[in-house]
């Protein structure tokens, strides 16, 4: 939580001023949304994401692609504001009370969406990955660098994504109409910090402690790079060009089908 938190404190005031710096809150910015749109979608994760670190209830939602979708729609719906400096503001003061509340928890674990529990430091990590991955959408449209550091990709994944995949139900991460066939086995290296085998099986995605044994590839990825691509922000052949992401093994190239197959909430 210590860590999650330092890294909140460095994220924030870079994305309150990002936000803050946009012209045009119209222009699109990821799918339909545009930087206003994505910027409300912020302010109400760190709402949700501090109800829950505070014991809180918390909006009702099924955590996959499409029932995140059904419930950012209707509170980006019941939320009209989407001037930057207002949400900037919004967006700082709530960054505040977040940290406040964390650092007041002593909970082992608390209640976050679709009943899920979870230790309070991987919901500061899923809002830490929130503002690193929309942080990322804004800058690419108001043509600004966002740079995002390797410990804070870290913590984003290892703190935050991978808690969450081992706490939802299997299916939680995937496209099942694509993935209903697909069986793989990845052991993730990630640069800087551990190792982690992913094991995709037949519309599931589970993560195995029992180690890198009978694996299709060996995978070496840079955390930021990663993170972008888990969450469809880029593709897998500029990392693989840069030196960002490296494969080897009896199947690497069921890594390439991997990206297809999961759809993150």
């Amino acid at each position: 939580m210590a860590q999650a938190r330092a890294a909140l404190r460095d994220v924030v005031p870079s994305l309150v001023a990002l936000v803050r710096s946009v012209p045009d809150a119209g222009s699109t910015a990821v799918g339909t949304w545009t930087v206003g749109d994505v910027a409300a979608h912020l302010s109400h994760v760190f709402r949700t994401d501090t109800d829950a670190v505070a014991g809180r209830p918390v909006p009702q939602a099924i955590v996959t692609t499409a029932g995140m979708a059904e419930v950012n729609a209707k509170m980006l719906t019941e939320d009209d504001e989407r001037d930057p400096a207002v949400l900037a503001d919004r967006i700082g003061a709530l960054a505040d009370e977040f940290d406040g509340v964390a650092s007041r928890s002593r909970a082992a674990t608390v209640d976050w969406l679709q009943g899920v529990r979870l230790p309070p430091s991987a919901v500061a990590c899923h809002l830490l990955e929130e503002c690193l991955v929309h942080g990322h959408d804004i800058a690419r449209v108001a043509g600004r660098p966002w740079p995002i550091q390797r410990q804070h990709a870290l913590l984003a994944i290892e703190g935050g994504a991978l808690p969450l995949i081992a706490a939802l139900p299997p299916a939680a991460f995937l496209n099942l109409e694509k993935a209903g066939s697909y069986r793989a086995r990845f052991e993730v290296r990630l640069r800087g910090g551990g190792r982690t085998l992913l094991v995709f099986d037949g519309g599931s995605l589970t993560l195995d402690a029992a180690g890198a044994r009978d694996v299709d590839a060996h995978v070496s990825a840079d955390p930021a790079a990663l993170m972008l691509m888990f969450i469809g922000r880029q593709g897998q052949w500029k990392p693989l060009l840069e030196g960002k992401l490296a494969a080897w093994g009896r199947r690497p190239w069921k890594l390439a089908r991997m990206f297809t197959v999961i759809s993150p909430p």
